[in-house]
């Protein structure tokens, strides 16, 4: 894991609470198998921001860090133990005591234009960062790597495509270019999705 550069300034002793949380969670996540857990619980940190109040992040915890750090502390150790990029790490977010608004979460059963709805007009994001936030729901292995899109590769060839998510991948020009390409290079997909992993993390 690499402490990124840009975020808000915070003391050395948060730096150690950090350095000291990450190698209990690479215990904690390694023993337990709970990565996939760990990954959705950073996405959905993150989700419930919107642009408009800039609301979402979660309450203190764990002594000095604050829930929101830890949530997204949490996500880069999951993909890092299990074989994915270094997802670069900026320490400072602040926890808020406002609950996030409902429905900032996208809706498996919708189709791109709610994805694009809820990622680029509510989060201010783009079509790479969504596609890459995917990831969050349907990383459910102990290897991380890009065999999500070639199964949908696969499967819409084989008309087995199920998820409407899945299927909108494949209708959709801009998308459908993506899964192609990270289905045959998975180190331009592990590039890609570490940059977009740490702008998703620091919504908020």
């Amino acid at each position: 894991m690499v402490i990124a550069k840009g975020q808000k300034s915070v003391s050395e002793d948060y730096l150690k609470a950090i350095d000291k949380a990450k190698r209990k969670l690479r215990g904690f996540i390694a023993e337990q198998g709970c990565a996939p857990l760990m990954l959705r619980l950073a996405w959905h940190s993150a989700g419930t921001y919107d642009k408009a109040t800039k609301a979402g992040a979660l309450k203190e915890q764990f002594h000095i860090l604050t829930y929101a750090d830890f949530y997204q502390l949490a996500g880069v150790v999951a993909v890092e133990i299990t074989g994915g990029p270094d997802v670069p790490f900026n320490p400072g977010r602040q926890d808020k005591n406002v609950c996030p608004t409902d429905g900032l979460l996208p809706d498996a059963n919708k189709g791109v234009e709610h994805l694009r709805d809820v990622f680029i007009n509510h989060m201010g994001l783009t079509d790479t960062i969504l596609l890459h936030s995917l990831q969050f729901f349907i990383f459910d292995n102990s290897i991380f790597d890009n065999s999500y899109f070639s199964q949908v590769l696969a499967g819409n060839s084989q008309g087995y495509l199920q998820l409407h998510t899945d299927k909108a991948l494949m209708s959709d020009d801009v998308f459908r270019h993506l899964v192609v390409k990270y289905a045959a290079e998975e180190d331009a997909f592990f590039a890609d999705y570490a940059v977009s992993h740490m702008k998703l993390s620091e919504l908020g």
